[in-house]
């Protein structure tokens, strides 16, 4: 039963770990190169850039809400041991997460 309720809790929170990544003060930079990407590529003006900014910040406030909300739930189903437990995985998925990416941008830098 414990086991279905840890895999019940991963798989509600691993969609969120990534949406909830820029809510450590990366929300700028992050969505900021995206739009910039689709402004030049998608040929968007001035208004239309505006409204995406607008449109990405409230995804983001609406997932930040989702992902507050299911962590509150979980806390209410596990111990604090396991919250731990699926804390550090959480963590440890985020590295994995980030050194994953940061070969990626390494790579087109490299085929230039």
């Amino acid at each position: 039963m414990n086991k279905k309720i840890i895999i019940i809790a991963l798989a509600l929170a691993l969609p969120l770990t990534v949406a909830a990544a820029p809510d450590k003060g990366d929300f700028e930079g992050h969505h900021g190169n995206r739009i910039e990407r689709m402004a030049k590529n998608l040929d968007l003006n001035a208004e239309q850039k505006s409204k995406v900014e607008v449109i990405f910040k409230e995804q983001h406030e609406k997932l930040k809400a989702i992902h507050e909300e299911t962590r509150a739930r979980l806390q209410e189903v596990l111990t604090k041991e396991q919250m731990t437990k699926m804390d550090e995985m959480k963590k440890q998925r985020h590295e994995q997460w980030q050194k994953k990416h940061q070969e990626n941008q390494k790579a087109p830098e490299e085929k230039k």
